[in-house]
């Protein structure tokens, strides 16, 4: 079995900042693609970021300039730092990664999915 956990969620306010992180674990072979995602009251699941197991970054043009994705592949985590917060930025957070597991299959698992609430 592969888990993906979340934690970092709270409540800020307008400007500030918060760092998510999300910790593969279980019968992993390999972690390919890492990201997260999140949705909005009434709103659709939607992208934020994603990073490659090389490195390479990709970015919602909402969140430019503003998140910074990472991972540690060792230790199987992705982390999202946020800065500049915004009320829209509110949503629940998602992690998202590619796994392949001890019985060699490759499959797109979810975390739990973390609250994060900007308040003005």
């Amino acid at each position: 079995q592969v888990q993906l956990v979340e934690s970092g969620g709270d409540l800020v306010q307008v400007g500030g900042s918060l760092r998510l992180s999300c910790t593969a674990s279980g019968r992993i072979v390999r972690i390919d693609a890492m990201g997260w995602y999140r949705q909005a009251p009434g709103k659709q699941r939607e992208l934020v970021s994603t990073i490659t197991s090389g490195g390479g970054t990709n970015y919602a043009d909402s969140v430019k300039d503003r998140f910074t994705i990472s991972r540690d592949n060792a230790k199987n985590t992705v982390t999202l730092q946020m800065n500049s917060l915004k009320p829209e930025d509110t949503a629940v957070y998602y992690c998202n990664a590619a796994i392949t597991s001890f019985d060699y299959r490759r499959s797109w698992y979810w975390g739990q999915g973390t609250q994060v609430t900007v308040s003005s």
